[in-house]
């Protein structure tokens, strides 16, 4: 039996398509479907290694999570990982195919639509519903072009689309029916209805502008889902994340730190300790001073860690945090931030390390303990080679034998290229104890199997899932 299929797009960025096919797939996989999350082309610097050696962006291994199933290349064979504002690292079905600015990508396009239907037709192979997700606007008509990402991509594999707008930022009823009007008359016979997402109070209020839309477009109104809280909960892909109001933690007993710096990349690092109680979590931009009282500073990765660590210092931040390690502070840098603690490419020299920028870019699930003995499963994802005195002393001792990262001789400044290395919740105790803050109260796992399972109800309690099924096709 072939596997059936739809499409979620967005009148916009940031409408909610990750969220709301990641608790599909979690609604769908409970009802026993086997689904398969697709997005065939995602610009993002948080990403993920997947089990078959490669990387896709974030969102889809969230996804592929909720399906119940492991996190493939296929299911985001392009990957753009922005390394300025208009260039970007180009990953091909989970390798790095180089590097393009936009003018180049949009002459790349036809020969990348080989790789994604390509990898859409591996996972209609597996699957009994395959969920797609596009990217950005669905009406950015100067794009259309050989698009792989939304509507290109829908009529290439002949997909019924359902297209998201987004009522909490305003002008909902504007962007739907405005994409009706700007896009071409055979894209918007794909679209066979529409959701209206992140409500807020009475959707009784609302029924006057859904009636509205359904008659101006001619599509099915097919939900309007309330704001769900527990999205903070849940990794996220893009950074706009990072902007968000800072939670009101009465019971905090840890100050952490954090330089956003414009390439910032897998910032999901950060969500196991923002979900503990007794951590204080302060994003610093820019404009911003890191606090006199910061327990722990954490440098995070960086797509592009030469272009950070010049930002990092123009923003005053390396003053801050010298004086931070003066008064006895402690240091973390993960990846790109373990790389500016060096003492090369005029790097802050908190860490007595070298890096070799290399060619070859380590992907790898990793395990094994930190120097304190306690156990730690994450992954590698780095291009660069780091050696130096202060690698005597190992962050950590992987399965395989193997030393990995740097401490320095009072043991407060650390280096390391592992992520997640948080989620594993005997980690995450050991780092709360270090600073007196107690052991962890939050079991990761589980709370983002909770949110995930709450995500499929509220979906299932807003949007006629029956319908869509048989959308799809």
């Amino acid at each position: 039996m072939t596997a059936r299929a739809i499409m979620f797009q967005g009148t916009a960025s940031d409408v909610g398509k990750s969220l709301i096919v990641t608790g599909m797939a979690r609604a769908l996989a409970n009802r026993g479907f086997k689904v398969r999350p697709f997005k065939p082309q995602n610009m993002s610097n948080n990403a993920a290694v997947t089990v078959d050696g490669g990387e896709i962006g974030r969102a889809q291994a969230l996804q592929a999570r909720a399906a119940r199933t492991a996190p493939s290349v296929h299911m985001n064979p392009v990957l753009l990982k922005p390394q300025s504002d208009v260039g970007a690292q180009l990953v091909v079905q989970g390798c790095v195919h180089g590097t393009a600015n936009a003018a180049a990508y949009q002459r790349m396009k036809p020969d990348l639509a080989h790789f994604v239907l390509d990898s859409y037709a591996r996972l209609k192979g597996e699957a009994d519903i395959v969920l797609v997700e596009g990217a950005g606007s669905a009406s950015e008509v100067n794009l259309r072009e050989h698009d792989i990402a939304n509507m290109g991509f829908a009529r290439a594999a002949d997909l019924p689309v359902v297209l998201i707008g987004d009522i909490d930022r305003g002008g909902v009823i504007a962007s739907l029916v405005g994409t009706k009007t700007v896009i071409d008359p055979s894209d918007a016979a794909q679209i066979r209805g529409f959701l209206v997402n992140k409500f807020r109070g009475d959707p009784q209020l609302f029924s006057d502008g859904i009636a509205t839309i359904a008659r101006l477009t001619g599509w099915e109104a097919l939900g309007v889902i309330p704001f769900f809280p527990g999205a903070r909960l849940l990794p996220a892909e893009d950074a706009l994340a990072l902007t968000g109001t800072r939670i009101t933690k009465p019971k905090a007993r840890i100050r952490i730190a954090v330089p956003i710096l414009p390439h910032v990349a897998n910032f999901d690092d950060l969500d196991p300790l923002e979900a503990e109680p007794a951590v204080d979590l302060i994003r610093l931009h820019p404009g911003d001073a890191l606090p006199g009282d910061a327990d722990l500073v954490i440098l995070l990765g960086a797509k592009a860690t030469i272009a950070d660590l010049s930002a990092l210092r123009d923003r005053g931040f390396q003053i801050d945090i010298a004086a931070h390690v003066r008064r006895g502070g402690s240091v973390l840098g993960l990846c790109g931030g373990y790389q500016m603690l060096g003492r090369t490419i005029r790097d802050l020299g908190l860490l007595d390390v070298e890096t070799v920028l290399t060619a070859e870019k380590r992907l790898e699930p990793v395990c094994g303990i930190t120097s304190d003995g306690m156990p730690f499963s994450g992954y590698e994802m780095h291009m660069g080679l780091t050696e130096g005195p202060d690698c005597a002393r190992a962050f950590a001792r992987l399965s395989d034998g193997s030393s990995e990262g740097a401490v320095s001789p009072d043991g407060r400044v650390m280096g390391t290229y592992i992520h997640g290395l948080f989620t594993e919740d005997g980690q995450r105790s050991a780092w709360l104890e270090r600073f007196a803050a107690g052991q962890a109260a939050v079991s990761y796992d589980a709370l983002l199997e909770e949110t995930l399972d709450e995500l499929a109800k509220h979906l299932a309690a807003h949007v006629d899932i029956d319908r869509l099924l048989s959308l799809s096709r």
